[in-house]
């Protein structure tokens, strides 16, 4: 019989499991920080039961800044063996985490090959499946069906959940008191609010909320509290109903640790810079410290097209001031399921972002990472340069693409190159430009 339930019921007990001694040297932590950490929700080790494919991380306070990648079919786009290819990419490109966003055909076959095949942790979200696995419309879907999606997406395998179970009656009121710019935009919300409204009842998962726990508790998955609330446009941030939500999402925070769950804090969205700071000191207060989890936030409205650059520059400032997982955007974002090549540039800026965040925050580790780079730089050794990339393939093509006359230069300074004049007369030889 094992002796924990959780990830988090093992760190309370003084437990070292596998996947914290995996953790803690990715983290370059002692195993005794990390589970005080763990015992006290600040960091999290998604790791269901079942996904036995998975190399475990960590995310929360004092560990490195982590990424998602977003994917999965829709009605109108529906190739699986495209979504494989970008998990794939994901696992191949250092990606921590997949969420599988599926909303349409053989969603649980797609998730089991996930599951089966991904050292990433996974993640869903089970209200978009909801109306194609039942089979029926919105409003006719049950609570027992309802609970029924989630504990399959348990079963089989699943690290994390984005559940939106802070949305409640209240937090519903609340919208309607307060008219936004953009409404709700989150998916999984506008789906819950629809339900609610058309059947005057209250979110079931708000409602029967110690049975999506036993759930939780049964596969050690972790549960991302969603943002329903989130602001969808910059005129929209930090308004009534995304403070509202917050605090119902900080109390059912207590609820899932008293239960041993793990805990994530979703969060915005859209806000502009000065308001970043603010909202990620707001989720640590009221949420008690849990780990913070958030899409962009994007800065700016007005770049569809480059929303990995808009969310790529508020990723970088949220995790400086504290957010622990950022999810990726692709230049795709507001207007069509991303392709392959979206999905590889979505990353590369969500990584950069994550690392220029832990560069801030001290991550061990991170600094290094830039100082062998630099020490590559002044060497003036483009080999070493390309392997330290975040992006060897493109640095590659990049620096191969164009030949320039001085070898050991590139064409932008050729025999002008500062570090390779730097180099010569340090060493005593002469400087020809010539």
């Amino acid at each position: 019989m094992t002796a924990y339930t959780t990830q988090m019921d093992a760190a309370r007990k003084g437990i070292v499991t596998e996947q914290m001694k995996i953790v803690a040297a990715k983290e370059q932590m002692e195993v005794k920080e990390l589970t005080a950490l763990m015992a006290e929700g600040k960091v999290v080790i998604p790791a269901n039961k079942v996904h036995t494919a998975l190399s475990p991380e960590a995310v929360g306070m004092k560990c490195r800044t982590k990424i998602n990648v977003n994917l999965g079919v829709s009605k109108d786009q529906n190739n699986y063996e495209e979504e494989l290819q970008k998990v794939q990419n994901a696992i191949s490109m250092k990606a921590e985490a997949i969420m599988d966003l599926s909303n349409f055909g053989k969603t649980r076959e797609f998730r089991r090959r996930l599951v089966g095949m991904s050292t990433a942790m996974i993640g869903t979200v089970p209200m978009y499946d909801a109306v194609g696995m039942v089979e029926k419309d919105l409003k006719d879907i049950s609570v027992e069906e309802f609970f029924s999606v989630v504990e399959q997406h348990a079963a089989d395998g699943v690290d994390f959940m984005t559940i939106h179970c802070g949305m409640n009656r209240k937090t519903a009121e609340r919208i309607k008191a307060n008219p936004r710019l953009t409404n709700i935009v989150s998916r999984g919300g506008s789906l819950l609010f629809a339900w609610m409204e058309m059947n005057d009842r209250e979110n079931p998962f708000y409602e029967h909320y110690e049975r999506l726990l036993d759930i939780c508790e049964t596969y050690d998955v972790t549960l991302s509290l969603g943002d329903a609330c989130r602001p969808g446009c910059t005129h929209d941030a930090t308004d009534a109903a995304q403070i509202e939500e917050l605090i119902t999402l900080g109390e059912l925070t207590r609820r899932a640790w008293e239960r041993n769950v793990q805990v994530m804090i979703e969060g915005p969205g859209h806000m502009v810079l000065t308001e970043i700071a603010a909202n990620m000191k707001l989720e640590k207060r009221l949420c008690h410290n849990a780990p913070f989890y958030v899409l962009g936030p994007l800065v700016t409205d007005i770049a569809p097209g480059y929303d990995h650059i808009t969310s790529a520059i508020g990723g970088a400032v949220a995790g400086s001031c504290g957010a622990d997982f950022l999810c990726y955007v692709t230049p795709a974002e507001h207007l069509r399921l991303p392709d392959v090549n979206d999905v590889r540039e979505g990353i590369i800026a969500a990584r950069i972002a994550a690392h220029a965040a832990d560069l801030a925050k001290g991550i061990p580790g991170a600094q290094a990472w830039d100082d062998a780079m630099s020490k590559a730089r002044v060497d003036v050794d483009f080999e070493t340069m390309i392997s330290l990339a975040v992006d060897p393939v493109k640095a590659r093509e990049y620096y191969e693409s164009s030949t320039p006359e001085c070898e050991g230069t590139c064409t932008m300074c050729g025999k002008m190159c500062p570090a390779r004049t730097m180099k010569k007369i340090l060493a005593g030889e002469d400087v020809s430009i010539r």
